[in-house]
């Protein structure tokens, strides 16, 4: 699942939240359908691996391009050795081989920082979105709880309340037979 593809689910859970209605008596609380939120978490959560399988494959194919860089170098290098030696051995022709060699070797330790650079930044970036992702859904989850669990225990408290009102009043027909 692409980034993009969670950034959506988030999106639409965040929605559903902002456009739910209120609970009775209160503005701060509101009523969602739970297995609707649910599997929109369960989508989010299917998506996240996918995304940081994602990042470890550009990790692993930056590395195979690093590797793969160095045997070039390495093969560029003898190459160059081997042209150097096999001609004669002029100071000029040699320095000029040795001096084009480290060029090559310097390009290619050049390419490869670069691309180490730019496959870091990417990584850390996708793993940043996905850590804020899901830290909101979890921060959007704790603050569901915590409402219902106030909702839930004024509620126990309303009833407990009407419970003592109705037991305290004096019932008729113990009056009447008195």
């Amino acid at each position: 699942m692409a980034s993009r593809e969670v950034d959506v689910l988030i999106d639409m859970l965040y929605d559903m939240v902002n456009d739910a209605k209120n609970a009775p008596l209160s503005s701060e609380k509101c009523i969602i359908d739970r297995y609707a939120a649910l599997d929109l978490l369960d989508e989010i959560r299917a998506g996240l691996p996918a995304e940081l399988k994602r990042a470890q494959d550009l990790i692993q194919a930056k590395e195979d391009y690093v590797n793969s860089a160095k045997r070039e170098v390495g093969r560029m290098m003898q190459k160059a050795e081997f042209d150097a030696k096999s001609k004669v051995s002029d100071s000029e022709i040699i320095a000029t081989a040795r001096e084009h060699g480290r060029e090559i070797v310097q390009r290619a330790e050049d390419r490869a920082n670069e691309m180490y650079r730019v496959v870091n930044e990417y990584t850390e970036d996708a793993l940043r979105r996905t850590e804020e992702a899901i830290q909101a859904a979890l921060t959007e989850v704790k603050d569901s709880r915590v409402k219902f669990r106030a909702a839930s225990a004024a509620r126990r408290q309303k009833d407990r309340e009407e419970l003592s009102k109705s037991s305290k009043k004096p019932d008729k027909s113990t009056d009447e037979i008195l």
